[in-house]
């Protein structure tokens, strides 16, 4: 939960006049559970899987102004769009707002993240008053789009993804507008599943209403309201805080969107930039819209990098307001962070809205590193892309659409302190979980072949970044329906988007694959089932698209791991030959980034060659042509690195220097990459599922001096390398 691990501030006023300290804690908690209420609500009325298996799913509790009080866990970039579309509620119905409304908006350019994301926002009155909102939000099954599922591969216009409303009243006065409910149905392929999802959101924000209500009368709607906005004030006070604690500084990321429909490659570019108590997310450099539905809006985009700001630097706060307006963004108009009606939008929160979550996990982890007190926080990027597949099952008494849950599962980021988690989900979904396969098999006409996790797809570093896992499904024989279409919309398949941080590398690509005619039910008894990739007929590419799967068909999907951490020179070799003994690890890899030949059965150490790669790395790299000459200097707290220390000269002036042989590389307040030894070389030297074209490269900062990797790009050769430095 959001609050569950608090930190004394003693130089922070707690109190509220008036309120004493036990019961402010009491309405605190309590606001909490209402939200952590609302959501069991919405998952045991909902029977979506992506709701009630994957949460993809939020309810919070928003002030009478719309502003987020406290959230309740699910995806967190929601706060700001649920936020954004109570107050366009609040506009857009002044002076007819009435005790038992209901509302609903999932328009893109007012305030959804992207179309089948509908909002259902209800006013919460105590004794005739207006005192606050509670919003949720669910993907729902499927709103009419051009495409089956909501994520629409097929559209080039936001006036193909569906049924879009800018808000409008869903219940009046506690009785649901038929008309309404009957003309959202009428355009969607699964009414009854939508019909279902949008009043598990009503549930949710029922019980919401009727709990905040129960708080209300035992300690009076003042109380209450005075508790909310203290809490608000306090997130930000505490917020503040943290940052003037860690150093100003400017830091840079970019990852690059391969969109297979246009055989183009868009750059998101995002610098964070601190300073004092402010954080401004700047995406200058970014490209313009894409023809397809990858883009975001502006607020998807704000959403996309707040999120992963609330487990990483907010683990200890209460989620809400107060530290959102601590936090700008600029976003270019006209590119693909903020595009511009009628650009489609409907991939953008598995497209470029999660790039954002990957961009702020590693700029602001970062940010952290640069500090001794926060470092523990810092992480490589956790399941960089969503590998979302819509099913459309084709029956005669009608259509059901629905989603594999496979993609949340995920795999968590290495970080400062231990290998990430396979299959440990995201950082924006902190409860993110996965379906059983009996339970999609259960209603779905589809077998698993096999689900299992994918050796050498966790990012390299000192530690290890999560693995990933593949999966396989072909249709049942003579099962009971008319017709099945696959819905992809992928990325990560040209360049790996799980990036490392500090030295770690990127984990796996993704691969989409159809194996048609596979022969599968008519084998001999001798021969094995299911059969291995290599004894199918070979697969083509499904990666973009509406695909028909035919009986014998087999439907294959590997999945990324995840971003690693550090030196991978650096990592323990007894971990490197347990991971190899476990096949988690390839024996190639082993060899050629750690620099450790391993026997593959014993996982004992045969040879050990990491002396000598940090000299071959030398060999190959472009050392820089000046040095800094000697200079006594002192340690500070700071980093730019996991192994970059900052550490001034008596004259005052901070250096970057080498963590394990102490060499200064370039000032510390300017660009320190100028001072390192810089290695390009082919992305696909990284593992043995990870691949990227010729003209995109695995860009290596190292110490001129002795080797030491300090941090890696996957870039585009003829781009500038990103800039890292603390504020003169």
């Amino acid at each position: 939960m959001s609050d569950t691990t608090e930190t004394p501030e003693t130089d922070i006023d707690l109190s509220v006049e008036g309120i004493d300290p036990i019961t402010f804690q009491i309405i605190k908690h309590r606001l909490e559970q209402v939200t952590d209420e609302a959501v069991e609500a919405l998952k045991r009325v909902s029977g979506a899987p992506n709701t009630n298996e994957g949460h993809d799913l939020m309810v919070a509790l928003y002030t009478r102004d719309g502003a987020l009080l406290t959230g309740g866990v699910g995806f967190l970039h929601h706060y700001l769009g649920a936020s954004e579309a109570t107050k366009k509620i609040i506009d857009r119905f002044e002076g007819d707002i009435q005790e038992g409304d209901v509302f609903i908006l999932n328009d893109p350019y007012t305030a959804a993240l992207h179309p089948p994301d509908v909002y259902i926002i209800s006013p919460i009155f105590f004794d005739g008053e207006l005192q606050a909102f509670s919003a949720s939000f669910v993907h729902v099954a499927d709103i009419g789009a051009i495409d089956p599922g909501g994520f629409s591969p097929n559209s080039t216009s936001v006036y193909h993804e569906g049924f879009q409303t800018p808000g409008m009243k869903l219940i009046e006065g506690g009785e649901m507008r038929q008309d309404v409910l009957d003309t959202i149905l009428n355009m969607s392929r699964d009414p009854g599943m939508v019909e279902l999802d949008l009043r598990s959101e009503i549930a949710a924000n029922n019980v919401a209403k009727d709990r905040l209500t129960e708080l209300m009368e035992e300690y009076s709607a003042d109380t209450v309201e005075r508790v909310g906005r203290e809490l608000i004030d306090q997130s930000e006070k505490k917020f503040r805080k943290r940052l003037l604690e860690l150093p100003d500084g400017r830091w840079e990321e970019r990852q690059y969107l391969d969109s297979q429909a246009e055989d183009e490659m868009y750059t998101v570019q995002l610098a964070l930039e601190k300073e004092g108590d402010s954080l401004t997310f700047d995406f200058e450099g970014t490209s313009g819209e894409s023809k397809y539905g990858m883009n975001c809006t502006y607020i998807a985009t704000v959403g996309g990098v707040m999120a992963p700001l609330f487990p990483l630097m907010c683990h200890d706060m209460t989620w809400n307001d107060g530290i959102i307006k601590v936090v700008d963004v600029d976003a270019p108009s006209g590119t693909i962070v903020n595009a511009e009606r009628p650009a489609p939008i409907s991939i953008a929160t598995v497209g470029t809205l999660q790039m954002c979550n990957s961009l702020s996990t590693l700029a602001v982890s970062k940010l952290l590193g640069s500090h001794d007190s926060y470092a523990d926080r810092a992480t490589g990027v956790w399941h960089g892309a969503h590998a979302h597949v819509s099913i459309e099952i084709g029956r005669e008494e009608g259509t059901h659409v629905e989603a594999l849950t496979d993609t949340f599962a995920g795999s968590g980021g290495a970080r400062a302190f231990d290998d990430g988690v396979d299959l440990g989900g995201e950082v924006v979904n902190i409860v993110a979980r996965w379906g059983n396969v009996e339970r999609h098999e259960a209603v779905l006409p589809l077998c698993y072949l096999n689900r299992q996790y994918v050796s050498d797809s966790g990012g390299p570093g000192e530690y290890r970044g999560g693995v990933g896992h593949e999966y396989a499904v072909t249709p049942v024989p003579s099962a009971d329906f008319e017709h099945i279409d696959v819905v992809t919309m992928g990325r990560g398949v040209d360049l790996p988007h799980s990036t490392g941080v500090f030295g770690g590398y990127p984990g796996s690509n993704i691969e989409y694959a159809l194996h048609e005619d596979a022969e599968l039910w008519g084998r001999d008894s001798d021969e094995s089932f299911p059969p291995e990739r290599d004894e199918m007929p070979e697969s083509r590419g499904m990666q973009w698209g509406v695909t028909p799967l035919e009986e014998d068909d087999v439907f294959y999907l590997r999945f990324a791991g995840s971003g690693g951490y550090g030196d991978p020179l650096k990592r323990d070799p007894d971990d490197v030959g347990s991971d190899v003994a476990d096949g988690v690890i390839d024996q190639e890899t082993a060899s050629t980034v750690y620099g450790l030949d391993v026997d593959v059965d014993s996982g004992e150490i045969v040879e050990d060659n990491r002396n000598s790669s940090r000299e071959e790395r030398l060999e190959k790299a472009d050392s820089p042509s000046e040095t800094i000459e000697d200079v006594e200097t002192t340690p500070t707290d700071n980093y730019l690195s996991a192994d970059l220390r900052v550490v001034t000269g008596d004259d005052g002036t901070p250096y970057a220097s080498c963590g394990d042989c102490g060499t200064l590389l370039a000032r510390a307040d300017e660009d320190w990459k100028e001072g390192a030894a810089v290695l390009e070389s082919p992305v696909a030297r990284t593992g043995v599922h990870t691949e990227g074209p010729e003209d995109y490269c695995l860009r290596e900062f190292l110490c001129p001096d002795c080797g030491t990797l300090h941090d890696t790009e996957v870039s585009e050769r003829d781009d500038h390398h990103l800039i890292s430095r603390l504020s003169p």
